[in-house]
């Protein structure tokens, strides 16, 4: 996606009457998206449009999305390349963009709306770990840590990651380009851009978003990754480098 030139600018009154378009780029999710999707039936009768797009899934995700979404495409795989289609076919002013392993508040789009018309031009959520498909057991108390100081770096360093549910008006995600089109850090990087536009809106309220990647590879071994991962990119290694090393195909 492009930056425009001269991205179109909101007057007080366009942006109390924005709408919402909610995002899912998915692959291979069939086992959590339905109840993802479920969460969000009352957003839709509010007037959210949901999009789910997806990269190529060969596990019945299109079935399992259909009832539940506004529209759902296919886009080239990758995160970045599926939300920046999800946004090109989007018919709302404000964006939300949203993992097939998170749930939102259920006044989600109130606070984001709210914020939006307050005059910021996108934000985030806090997040949590939580259970939102019903798998995890227990959860080990450490997330409760990693998820604290998550939230307390974003809110100091004004860089967001899509745990926290990015969401943005049009004009602002559009004059910057949307997301970059890497395969690692896409998040990263347009928090990066957007700062230089406007700081982002830290909302407290919070998402709840799968453990899952945590447990799978063990909580210190994902973190240090994460440290890793991070580190490298503010370093200037290659988001292809980066993504050959977290094990991204």
């Amino acid at each position: 996606m492009r930056a425009t030139a001269s991205p179109p600018q909101y007057r007080d009154a366009d942006r109390l009457t924005l709408k919402l378009s909610i995002v899912l780029p998915v692959l291979n999710e069939a086992p959590q998206l339905q109840a993802t999707l479920q969460a969000l039936v009352a957003l839709r009768q509010r007037g959210c449009e949901v999009i789910v797009v997806d990269g190529g899934s060969s596990d019945g995700t299109l079935n399992v999305a259909q009832p539940f979404a506004d529209r759902v495409i296919v886009a080239a795989r990758g995160r970045a390349s599926q939300q920046n289609a999800g946004a090109q076919v989007a018919h709302h002013e404000a964006l939300l963009f949203l993992h097939a392993d998170t749930q939102l508040p259920a006044d989600a789009d109130r606070l984001i709306l709210d914020a939006l018309s307050k005059g910021a031009d996108w934000g985030r959520f806090d997040v949590c770990f939580g259970d939102p498909g019903g798998e995890v057991g227990r959860l080990p108390a450490m997330l409760n840590v990693i998820a604290f100081m998550m939230n307390w770096r974003s809110r100091v360093t004004g860089i967001a990651t899509g745990d926290q549910c990015l969401f943005f008006t049009r004009a602002a995600f559009e004059r910057t380009g949307g997301f970059p089109m890497q395969p690692l850090m896409e998040d990263i990087e347009l928090s990066r851009r957007l700062k230089k536009v406007s700081p982002p809106a830290c909302l407290r309220d919070r998402v709840t978003t799968s453990p899952r990647r945590w447990l799978r590879h063990g909580v210190w071994r994902t973190i240090l990754l994460m440290w890793w991962l991070r580190l490298a990119y503010w370093l200037g290694v290659s988001p292809v480098r980066l993504a050959r090393w977290y094990g991204y195909k």
